[in-house]
């Protein structure tokens, strides 16, 4: 995909320390043998660099507009003002750059523009990172002219060290020296004239795109109740945030503080979930079940100190632990997320129940909309092709959004260049495969058009869906369906304890032998929005059905039928080599429109709830839905079984869950937005019901 941005006149600058070390190449097949990963020197690793520009202008420019990118991360200062911070992940080869209108922070005479860059130097799905690409590119437009040169003053910030690696590699913990911290950086008049001046770097091979999408904005959060312990605080923000916590304390130096952060409270003698704070013995939970292990640390200077946290976690619960009694204020959580004005939304239930699902599942949306469509905003913070399907329809309910969309489209399109049939998680330096997400990418570009009408940008992105295409077609057998998808993992549904006894063999590498249920369920729905894709931009079939009116996906279909459709249960089975029929081997092929008339699907699967992960119950209801039963959907949302979202309320949720119920998987997050499925079905039966009434 061919997308143009801005020539440029200046050139990526670095830290001093990045000078002499070339780019490292990690992009790989995940189950490539062959490859080795190189080995990252430790002392480049979590590293914050500011970099300064002083200019003078000798009138109030009327327009000027600031082009910059950094890697990994920005926040960006003018005057000593906070502006944005970016850009949006991306690969180099196609690194996205940020523009950004700073008119009213400019004056005439002396001003400033201060950037904090953050290299994090590790492999994971948060950056594409571990790879010694630092620093960043900027130019200031006013008026026409262009402000600013390649030489700027840089140095590095010492404050921040750590002592644990939080998560799967996904971020650093922060021990924060105050008594090391460098103050009045981001001011027009402070003296920098010791700085370093950083270096212009050869080695660099960012190619640059504009930005599809908005950057993330930060508002305020007080907390709703402050707690004072015999040796600190215990804070609650009422709900879970994504975000940076920040303070006032005031001490001596080398006074310390213990900050601990948390989903929910334990009973530190029981050690079982609370929900009170007022309770005695109440303790943050700051060794969370999803895996990340939330302490940080900050070391005091003489008098007052602010605590600036830098790299963002997820959240409801704050611990401060001294040893001294400290003066400690201005308690406040900096909430960040994509733009999200739901002012638009108008969907209101009478059902008390049905109003908090859809509170849970509208904050784990905002939540987990950052950069990108994440996962979760903890463990992971990586955008899966999967999840997309479900949160980006959600933020598209919610808000009107498609910008964020359009630039994940974008992200897995540019995957490609890894592999031909798609990477799960994009962008990032992580390296994961899994087939049924890959298979889902045709209907997501369709979903988008549907959204927009824009096929220009459909036609664009058609290359990279024809190419998981013809990557799937590579693997069909003598009757067209696919077998042996043995290069990427058939995952049918995430943890494997919700598979509802699916009866094959799904290693994550490689996939048992035979012929299974679900992966030729979304081979078909794949063909089915390849050929409305081709209709839509008037392109010739590539393989058109020899010798009979129907289309490839219909003959698909029918072969699907013969295969796995047991007539006498009326009902799916899970592969060609099992007789058991699970809800996923039903609940996909109902959603693709593949059942024959006269199937018992819909009572099969009333009868079996939302056994499933939280991400299929998408599938599953709008399954429902396509049988044309929509009060057996209002049903489902509703259920109080163990398998609802009424289980995660009662258990205290106030985002939705990973899975049903904490319990239900080793590592359970409590914020993941692939559960907010009750968003756009509940939207689509307002529509439908408005419809009707019509």
């Amino acid at each position: 995909m061919n997308i143009k941005g801005k020539k440029w006149q200046n050139t990526w600058i670095c830290s001093p320390l990045f000078k002499n070390v070339k780019p490292l190449q990690l992009l790989h097949r995940e189950w490539d043998s062959r490859f080795q990963a190189p080995v990252h020197r430790e002392d480049l690793k979590n590293n914050h660099t500011i970099f300064r520009k002083t200019f003078v202008l000798s009138s109030q420019p009327e327009k000027a507009v600031l082009y910059i990118s950094a890697d990994d991360h920005y926040r960006l200062y003018v005057n000593g003002t906070y502006i944005t911070q970016g850009p949006a992940g991306s690969y180099p080869f196609c690194y996205y750059y940020n523009q950004v209108n700073i008119t009213d922070h400019l004056r005439k005479g002396v001003n400033t523009v201060a950037v904090h860059v953050y290299y994090q130097g590790l492999v994971n799905r948060a950056y594409t990172s571990g790879d010694y690409r630092q620093g960043m590119i900027a130019e200031l437009w006013a008026d026409g002219i262009q402000l600013l040169d390649n030489r700027w003053k840089c140095r590095t910030l010492e404050e921040y060290g750590y002592n644990r690696i939080i998560g799967y590699n996904t971020q650093f913990n922060e021990i924060i020296d105050n008594r090391k911290k460098l103050s009045g950086w981001k001011s027009p008049y402070y003296d920098d004239s010791r700085w370093e001046t950083a270096v212009i770097c050869s080695e660099d091979d960012h190619v640059f795109i504009p930005q599809p999408c908005d950057n993330v904005t930060v508002e305020e959060r007080k907390p709703t109740q402050v707690k004072k312990l015999s040796n600190g605080y215990l804070l609650d923000f009422g709900t879970e945030l994504t975000g940076t916590f920040s303070m006032t304390v005031t001490g001596c130096s080398d006074d310390e503080v213990i900050i601990r952060y948390g989903e929910e409270l334990i009973d530190s003698d029981s050690g079982k979930s609370v929900n009170d704070v007022s309770l005695s013995n109440v303790v943050v939970r700051y060794e969370m079940r999803c895996g990340c292990c939330y302490e940080d640390r900050l070391i005091l200077a003489d008098g007052a100190n602010n605590l600036e946290t830098f790299e963002y976690k997820c959240f409801r619960y704050v611990q401060l632990i001294t040893e001294k009694d400290l003066d400690m204020e201005d308690f406040r959580v900096f909430f960040r997320h994509y733009p999200f004005d739901d002012s638009r939304c108008s969907f209101h239930s009478e059902d008390p129940l049905i109003r908090q699902i859809w509170n849970i599942c509208k904050n784990a949306v905002r939540n987990c909309c950052q950069e990108g469509f994440l996962d979760c905003p903890s463990r992971e913070k990586g955008q899966y092709l999967g999840d997309l399907t479900v949160t980006a329809h959600a933020l598209y309910c919610l808000t009107g959004d498609t910008k964020l969309f359009k630039k994940a489209l974008m992200d897995f399109a540019h995957s490609t260049i890894i592999c031909r049939g798609m990477m799960a998680v994009a962008p990032g330096s992580f390296m994961q495969e899994i087939a049924d997400y890959s298979l889902l990418y045709p209907y997501q570009l369709l979903m988008y058009y549907d959204f927009t009408k824009d096929s220009a940008f459909l036609e664009k992105l058609y290359p990279a869906a024809k190419g998981v295409e013809q990557y799937f077609d590579k693997f069909k057998n003598d009757s067209g369906l696919l077998e042996q998808v043995n290069t990427k993992w058939n995952l049918v549904d995430w943890p494997a304890n919700l598979r509802d006894n699916y009866d094959f063999d799904l290693p994550q590498s490689p996939v048992g032998k035979g012929c299974h249920n679900v992966i030729n369920a979304l081979y078909i729905g794949m063909k089915q929005c390849m050929e409305r894709l081709r209709s839509i931009l008037k392109i010739s079939d590539p393989t058109p059905a020899s010798k009979s009116d129907f289309s490839e996906a219909e003959q698909l279909k029918q072969q699907f039928i013969t295969h796995f459709f047991d007539q006498e249960t009326g009902l799916f089975v899970d592969s060609t080599i099992s007789r058991h029929s699970s809800l996923h081997a039903n609940a996909f092929a109902a959603f693709f429109n593949l059942a024959p008339e006269g199937n018992r699907i819909a009572e099969f699967i009333m009868q079996k709830g939302l056994c499933c992960g939280v991400y299929v119950s998408y599938f599953v209801l709008f399954g429902l839905l396509r049988l044309g039963c929509p009060q057996a959907v209002r049903e489902l949302i509703a259920n109080k079984s163990c398998h609802s979202w009424y289980q995660m309320i009662s258990e205290g949720a106030t985002s939705a869950y990973e899975a049903w119920g904490k319990e239900q998987k080793w590592n359970t997050s409590l914020c993941h937005a692939w559960a907010s499925a009750p968003i756009p079905v509940l939207i689509e039966l307002e529509s439908r019901k408005a419809s009707i009434q019509k």
